[in-house]
């Protein structure tokens, strides 16, 4: 079986490298050498802000026991502050002779302070200043890391909580700052001294920006960074600590280009409105506008799916303990995540209506997430323990990495989406609000995650797929009524006659 492996990461590697040596004028854009300084300079930040993410993979999935392997895989599905650290937290834990019990709580401590204290915090950031909120987010997650050298309880879930809340402003701050800066008006120099204001960059670019950060720090970086904490932690003999020490040096370092090279800007900086006054706004916004709860419903059900999905993906593979390379099926998924988002780059280039596809995408992720339950109906278990994949198992893996870039394609999609429809003054408000039903589901599933079979699980997961599916043709409708109404009345101001 372990030809299958090697099969599946070969022909997904050579189906990313054609699509990207292949992109023809049709899906390519083209940008000015301002932009592209611009978009490199953010995607270095991005890449580093992941670096100190991936950096603490598959090492753990190589030597971690198969009851461990539920809260390994607890976080690895986004780009979050917690995205890869999962697996050496769990370890780090462990040599300090944490239960499992007393490890699951901390975890759960994580998801609840992004829900509580992320929120706030998170919010902040339009009326302090996205940049400010950036560079709290590095101090945060680098004081998260230094924890770990504690053994102390107290001290470790002090870091779970630091954690929570600089997954908040990474999920919104950096997002934020990057909408904000490339729309923003700016000052160019003509032939003469004279000086011209413009508009900012041509709002298509965008969804460049998004893919190749997508394409970069949530897939590549991930792969090569997972090596680097194999060579620290084991090769090297540094220790399991050594990832968080290392993920602390990349986030100095885009801390200081931050600092350096990133300009500052607000969603609403008046001095009138205080954080209470700021949620009233935001939930307005929510309640007023069916565009904006439309996506934010589509958002929480497919990441909800998405993190029970972590959760779920190793005992579906191997529910009598096969004995399958954890490391190398995650480093499979990230590719199939490159996957994807080489092909969103793609649809956005061509101007596709996102909304359209989407529905596709959520379509095909919810057949993707049933296979588990289709499997264990058409293919009869094994009772026998040990062993390698089964062949459901491999049916199963297949249909996970087609979830996997479907996932690529929902990153840069759903950041488009937003730059669209949520108002710049309450951006980020906007984007921790939806952020609250996530975590508070994250933390429900991860406390009663062993109450139910895995088929019930997967089969949930793929009904909330398709309710996101029937979701985002609903917010294609409004989206389109509500760009025919505009246009009518602006057609009927323009037949107006000015008054005399």
């Amino acid at each position: 079986m372990e030809v299958f492996y090697y099969a599946v990461f070969g022909a997904l590697a050579a189906v990313v490298a054609g699509l990207e040596l292949g992109k023809g004028g049709k899906d390519r854009v083209a940008t000015t050498s301002a932009f592209n300084a611009f978009k490199n300079n953010y995607v270095l930040v991005y890449s580093l802000m992941m670096c100190t993410c991936a950096s603490l993979s598959s090492f753990l999935r190589s030597t971690t026991s198969s009851s461990s392997l539920l809260f390994i895989n607890v976080l690895p599905c986004g780009a979050a502050g917690d995205w890869l650290q999962g697996p050496y937290v769990y370890y780090l834990y462990q040599q300090y002779g944490f239960d499992k019990g007393d490890i699951g709580r901390l975890f759960i401590a994580g998801f609840g302070s992004s829900m509580l204290f992320g929120t706030i915090v998170g919010s902040l950031a339009d009326k302090q200043g996205r940049k400010r909120a950036c560079i709290t987010y590095c101090i945060t997650y680098i004081l998260s890391c230094m924890t770990k050298h504690s053994s102390q309880y107290k001290i470790l879930m002090l870091g779970r909580v630091l954690g929570g809340i600089a997954t908040s402003l990474l999920f919104s701050a950096f997002e934020s700052w990057l909408v904000a800066e490339h729309n923003k008006c700016r000052w160019i120099r003509w032939l003469t001294p004279d000086m011209a204001k413009r508009r900012g960059f041509d709002p298509q670019w965008l969804s460049i920006t998004f893919s190749k950060a997508i394409f970069l720090g949530n897939g590549l970086i991930a792969i090569v960074s997972g090596l680097f904490a194999n060579l620290l932690a084991e090769n090297l003999g540094f220790g399991p600590v050594a990832p968080f020490d290392a993920a602390a040096c990349f986030l100095a370092i885009g801390m200081a280009i931050i600092m350096s090279s990133w300009s500052e800007n607000y969603g609403d900086p008046s001095e009138s409105k205080d954080l209470m006054a700021q949620f009233k706004v935001a939930a307005k916004a929510i309640a007023s506008d069916e565009k904006i709860a439309l996506l934010g419903a589509i958002q929480s059900l497919f990441e909800g799916s998405m993190y029970t999905f972590v959760f779920l993906w190793t005992p579906a593979l191997s529910p009598n303990e096969e004995d399958i390379p954890h490391g190398f099926i995650f480093a499979t998924f990230m590719l199939s995540s490159m996957l994807g988002s080489s092909i969103a780059s793609r649809l956005l280039a061509r101007k596709l209506k996102v909304e359209g596809y989407m529905q596709i995408v959520f379509s095909i992720s919810a057949v993707t997430l049933v296979m588990p339950v289709v499997t264990n109906f058409l293919v009869p278990p094994s009772s026998a323990k040990g062993g390698s994949i089964s062949f459901g198992g491999c049916l199963q893996l297949l249909g996970f990495c087609t979830f996997e870039a479907c996932v690529g394609i929902f990153w840069p999609s759903i950041m488009k989406m937003r730059s669209q429809y949520i108002p710049e003054e309450a951006r980020s408000t906007i984007m921790n609000f939806f952020r609250i039903p996530l975590n508070l589901f994250v933390c429900v599933v991860l406390y009663n995650v062993n109450a139910f079979p895995i088929t019930v699980m997967f089969g949930m997961c793929s009904i909330f797929l398709l309710m996101a599916a029937i979701l985002q043709r609903r917010l294609m409708v409004v989206s389109d009524l509500h760009k025919s109404s505009t246009k009518a009345q602006e057609m009927v101001d323009e037949d107006e006659p000015l008054n005399p």
